[in-house]
């Protein structure tokens, strides 16, 4: 993939964190009580004795109140969100929110292009639940864009982010409303997560030059969405050209192009794909 194609992956991204934000996953804090522990082995002819619930942790006030004020912050202020994580983390290193600040602090680093500490702390909160939506759809995406072919871990990471992709799909066909979420909210975060999943396995498709594979995953990410992501149009119309759907891929380059910042690049690339269909022979009549 040019630098051209790199440069333009980057132009979007609040407009996607935007969205990434508003969380799914059920983490701590968010609805989901502590795992139970097993119940212990039994003798033949035992009953199974029954699991004993664990008690929960004494409640820290102080914990309580950091949390409830990084979680409110507002997704479009990452810088604060960044601090106020990280602040917590250093105080409360052991805290049972800690899945739900390394979920959030990956969205933020998402958004301050700090694509290290991003994938660091996606991959904390995957460790401590590994069907984190949220984290599973942002990473799938970004590290699908932001990895570079030729690099000594690239096929690593393109197998990284093709489960990922993979994962929070199936994930997101089960996933339940959390807790004071709106009906409309919910469909709406579900679509967006799906969108990225889906941009995420498509790219993947790039990559490894599966140019079909592709272009089915991106038409997805594309249709879930009322805006979708300009630069999924883009690629959506590379991946049309190289299968010479020349028509298809100058109309995605043109909705590409309704985005200011995404024009310059994407007008032209219509053009030209015009211009192919034109010069296409005419299939043979039946």
């Amino acid at each position: 993939m040019n630098s051209k194609i790199c440069k333009a992956l980057g132009l979007t991204l609040m407009a996607l964190v935007l969205v990434a934000g508003t969380p799914l996953a059920q983490g701590y804090g968010q609805g989901q009580q502590p795992p139970k522990q097993p119940a212990p082995p039994t003798q033949p002819g035992q009953a199974p004795a029954q699991p004993e619930t664990p008690a929960a942790p004494p409640v820290n006030a102080e914990e309580e109140a950091a949390y409830k004020t990084f979680f409110e912050a507002k997704s479009d202020n990452p810088e604060l969100i960044m601090q106020k994580g990280e602040e917590f983390l250093k105080k409360f290193p052991e805290s049972r929110y800690r899945e739900g600040v390394y979920s959030k602090l990956a969205t933020a680093y998402w958004a301050l292009e700090d694509v290290d500490k991003m994938f660091a702390a996606g991959e904390k909160a995957l460790e401590l639940n590994p069907n984190n939506v949220d984290v599973l759809s942002v990473m799938a995406l970004v590290m699908s864009r932001r990895s570079q072919p030729g690099s000594l871990d690239f096929e690593q990471k393109m197998a990284k982010a093709e489960k990922y992709s993979r994962q929070a799909i199936t994930l997101l066909g089960e996933v339940q409303k959390p807790v004071n979420m709106t009906d409309e909210d919910f469909a709406k975060a579900k679509s967006q997560k799906l969108s990225m999943a889906h941009s995420g396995l498509g790219m993947v498709y790039f990559q490894r030059q599966k140019y079909a594979d592709a272009t089915g995953e991106f038409e997805q990410a594309t249709t879930l969405v009322p805006n979708a992501d300009p630069v999924d149009y883009f690629l959506l119309g590379l991946c049309l050209q190289q299968t010479k759907r020349f028509s298809d891929a100058a109309t995605a380059f043109e909705k590409c192009a309704a985005s200011p910042l995404m024009q310059g690049r994407c007008q032209p690339a219509a053009e030209q794909a015009k211009k192919q269909a034109a010069a296409q022979p005419a299939p043979p009549k039946p």
